[in-house]
């Protein structure tokens, strides 16, 4: 049985980063409210790195539908402005010389469907990682079949795999769902 359980424990961690990478993918799909982590993505020139606004400004929602940022420096401001206009994030930035605000703009119907359907794309690419986490676990079994792991053992194996496999879709199907409400909510 110890041939067997780094083998689980590698599929579990394989579908564990998938579910990880969907989350980071569902929080920079715009739901119509102010959330900061759509600015995750924005990276400035500081000092001659490029680091994301958010390791050098303060971000905030003041409202549903606005997002404050306070850099730390002044100078910042234009940076942070061109980087914003430079990124797929879609929103015009204003500043009046200390802040940058973000008004979120209300999504139209059309817009709604199309971002629940990219949200639903995302979901599919986490079950495929998933699956193939599965997968690669089950043809590892049988690999082992082969140096003299008993068959009842590794078909024991292969039911506990499809058990870690049915949590994870469940997980994702629930993401899915909850994302889906968010971006429909008007």
């Amino acid at each position: 049985m110890q041939d067997i359980k780094p083998i689980l424990v590698h599929a579990e961690e394989c579908m564990e980063a998938a579910v990880l990478f969907l989350d980071e993918a569902l929080a920079h799909i715009r739901a119509g409210k102010a959330n900061v982590r759509i600015l995750d993505g924005v990276k400035v020139e500081y000092y001659g790195s490029h680091v994301p606004v958010s390791n050098v400004a303060t971000i905030t929602t003041p409202d549903a539908k606005t997002i404050s940022i306070q850099p730390f420096e002044r100078a910042l401001i234009p940076i942070i402005e061109k980087a914003i206009l430079n990124s797929e994030v879609g929103i015009t930035p204003m500043n009046n010389g200390e802040t940058i605000r973000l008004g979120i703009p209300p999504l139209t119907e059309d817009r709604r469907r199309q971002l629940a359907k990219q949200s639903k794309a995302e979901c599919e690419d986490a079950k495929i990682s998933v699956r193939n986490a599965r997968r690669d676990a089950i043809e590892h079994l049988k690999k082992l079949i082969k140096e003299g792991l008993p068959e009842d053992i590794e078909k024991d194996a292969e039911v506990s795999v499809q058990k870690i496999h049915d949590k994870f879709i469940k997980r994702i199907d629930e993401m899915f769902a909850a994302k889906e409400k968010e971006i429909m909510t008007v």
